[in-house]
């Protein structure tokens, strides 16, 4: 009964492929979109670049393009940041497969989109390069006209970020390798756009040892020096995981 079902079965399909009514098949194209976030100016921001052809050309977009035959998604994702804004980044991770059928106004393309983090210092010893692509900083809450989905990509990745801060220390990207508490803190409330309790959010960190003295100090202004940390990844592994920084 099974086998003449599956006979059957392929017996339809090949019908349908062969039959002259049957709408030719078309090639399906994959692309990779990267959504890189840093923290400028006090604000949540996200690299855009220029489209220099035809769809929405002349419109901003995140960094692009179609994945090579021979090409993983990852690496995909690398070379077309590093080409079209001369950045690397340490910390990059698949958000979503967007796979409107209209997306793409010249055929049909499947977007993967990846979302990543750098922080404003490594900026510094890696700026944005001028090139053809026009790659620069934009506010991420207050975005001009896009090309393709790119901001339901946006909006998706700051949705996932603000869920990825309360259980993995992804918020530590987007900061020196040695920082004051307010300097964390400020992350959170940037990500999560609300003002956090001071006296709460340190004792939630120190209590769950998460960072841990450097022992130097770091003067701003006239103001008293602060204490510098680092990041301790032994903290959020001996925590065992789930919601540990809901604010």
């Amino acid at each position: 009964m099974k086998d003449a079902m599956k006979d059957a079965m392929k017996d339809a399909m090949k019908d349908a492929m062969t039959s002259p009514d049957a709408p030719p098949l078309q090639p399906i194209g994959v692309a990779v979109d990267v959504i890189l976030f840093t923290i400028l100016d006090d604000t949540l921001q996200v690299l855009l670049v220029d489209r220099l052809s035809q769809p929405f050309d002349g419109l901003r977009a995140v960094p692009g393009g179609l994945v090579e035959r021979r090409e993983e998604l990852a690496c995909a994702a690398r070379r077309i940041l590093r080409a079209q804004t001369g950045l690397d980044v340490d910390w990059l991770e698949q958000l979503y497969t967007f796979d409107a059928v209209d997306r793409d106004p010249r055929r049909r393309v499947l977007s993967v989109s990846w979302y990543a983090l750098v922080a404003p210092n490594a900026l510094e010893d890696e700026a944005v390069p001028e090139s053809a692509w026009g790659a620069a900083w934009h506010p991420a809450r207050a975005l001009p006209a896009l090309a393709f989905d790119h901001a339901r990509q946006i909006e998706a990745a700051m949705t996932r970020l603000r869920y990825k801060i309360e259980y993995t220390p992804a918020a530590f990207h987007l900061l020196d390798s040695t920082f004051t508490l307010s300097e964390l803190q400020r992350v959170y409330e940037v990500i999560l756009a609300q003002e956090l309790d001071k006296r709460n959010f340190r004792r939630r960190v120190q209590s769950l040892d998460l960072v841990e003295e450097t022992g130097q100090l770091r003067r701003e202004g006239t103001r008293r020096p602060a204490r510098l940390y680092r990041f301790r990844d032994e903290g959020f592994e001996r925590a065992g995981g789930g919601v540990l920084l809901r604010f």
